[in-house]
């Protein structure tokens, strides 16, 4: 249990957990972590019977990391130290792991029940259930209650979910993150109660720390689709205004015309904000990848994946580079040259001051063709800047497995520190039993932030 000045409270909860284990029938622990509390909150919890260890960083997520490393149960329970959960029936959420159809139980408020003023109406209706579905769309989920508080997991499947979030985003992390191992997952009902004492939740700051936090870990959505979209839509457009200048130039008379130098400067525009999207949901698949957060559902499609390879895609960006600019070195001579501003008598000439070095820029299909050549040559250059910071990324990757395995260790992505909270969960070598009668066999982990 996080506990950050529920004096009023955990002592309650702690002896419901521990009545929860004797119902149970198992050994094991109540912990509580003291999250920087400047009450007595420590000190009744320990003499309800909690072993307490302390958490000097704040963070609803510090608080529970902490707890996770210094655990020393087969399962592990956890839940607020704010009277908001009965610990008298955790043999509810521990069954499934007993019976091992489950490594990792969640408890569903909205699925269970909710009694009167447990719950804001904004929560109820409107937060939960958004940033659940939410939740459920991006990584392919079927919780229905994300945001829970109480739940359970093996001490394995903790291990495995290497889980590092600081704050209330963890909630959301756990979830994710159970799906990104393959975790087996069960809900079931619970009854949430009215808080004891003042709520630390801040609903526009929590909410959008989980939103963010969902969103950073969902580049194919975020960032690459919409960018190929954007890119698609720009180019299109050039392509089309370049068509609407060679078949009716009247069209495009003017470089204030919308399908003149307005338009196709949007368009342009649209085309390399595009490509940047792209980019950058391809550097973040990256930075997952590296660091164990990859989900298959969140890659970039494999042509992207294809085109920025980092053996590859300086290769692809060089060709529209040097095809691009060869494109419009060739256009400028073109509409320089040979084309006579007298063939279109009908378009009025540009007025504005930075066109009366060329009496010629207004030759009909001029602008939006130099515009997409210039922008193909743009989409190049990032493809080729991008495949470098790749190949970085790509070699740090590299070295850091290589610096692994000669440590004795298998190959992989970096794992985080788990001392005092940084990291996953690291397991504790079991101690003497408890002289209040726990053991190493079973645990419970209940947070009062």
């Amino acid at each position: 249990m996080p506990c950050l000045n529920e004096e009023a409270s955990v002592a309650d909860c702690v002896r419901a957990a521990r009545a929860g284990l004797a119902r149970l029938g198992l050994p094991g622990e109540v912990l509580v972590v003291d999250n920087g509390s400047t009450d007595a909150s420590a000190a009744v919890a320990a003499a309800a019977g909690a072993r307490v260890v302390s958490e000097w960083r704040r963070g609803y997520g510090n608080a529970y990391l902490a707890g996770f490393a210094a655990a020393r149960g087969r399962l592990v329970v956890m839940g607020d130290a704010d009277s908001s959960y009965d610990f008298t029936t955790i043999d509810a959420l521990v069954a499934p792991l007993l019976r091992g159809e489950a490594d990792y139980v969640l408890g569903s408020r909205l699925g269970g029940r909710i009694l009167p003023g447990a719950m804001p109406w904004l929560h109820r209706y409107v937060g939960n259930p958004v940033l659940t579905a939410i939740l459920n769309r991006l990584f392919g989920v079927r919780a229905s209650d994300a945001h829970s508080g109480m739940r359970a997991f093996t001490r394995e499947g903790c291990a495995r979910m290497a889980l590092r979030s600081e704050g209330m985003e963890l909630a959301s992390e756990i979830v994710i993150a159970a799906a990104r191992v393959g975790l087996r997952c069960v809900e079931v009902p619970i009854t949430y109660h009215p808080r004891v004492g003042a709520s630390k939740l801040d609903s526009l700051r929590d909410g959008w720390r989980h939103l963010r936090f969902m969103l950073l870990l969902a580049p194919r959505h975020v960032f690459v689709l919409p960018g190929l979209a954007l890119l698609a839509l720009g180019l299109l457009a050039q392509a089309a205004l370049l068509v609407v200048g060679a078949s009716d130039p009247t069209r495009t008379a003017g470089a204030g015309s919308w399908y003149g130098g307005y338009g196709t400067l949007l368009a342009a525009l649209a085309a390399v904000a595009g490509g940047m999207l792209v980019l950058l949901g391809v550097f973040a698949d990256a930075h997952h990848g590296r660091v164990g957060w990859r989900m298959a559902r969140q890659r970039p499609p494999r042509l992207v994946r294809w085109a920025l390879a980092p053996d590859r895609g300086g290769y692809v960006g060089g060709a529209l580079l040097v095809g691009g600019i060869a494109a419009a070195a060739a256009l400028g001579a073109l509409v320089t040259t040979a084309i006579d501003p007298a063939a279109v008598p009908a378009m009025p000439r540009p007025r504005a001051r930075w066109f009366d070095w060329s009496d010629r820029l207004g030759a009909p299909a001029a602008l939006p063709a130099a515009a997409l050549a210039v922008t193909v040559a743009a989409l190049g250059l990032q493809g080729i800047l991008g495949t470098l910071h790749l190949r970085l990324v790509t070699a740090a990757t590299r070295s850091t497995a290589t610096m692994t395995a000669g440590r004795g260790e298998p190959p992989g992505p970096p794992r985080p520190a788990a001392a005092r909270g940084q990291g996953a969960f690291v397991p504790v070598p079991a101690g003497p039993p408890d002289p209040r009668g726990s053991s190493a066999d079973g645990g419970i982990l209940v947070p009062c932030p």
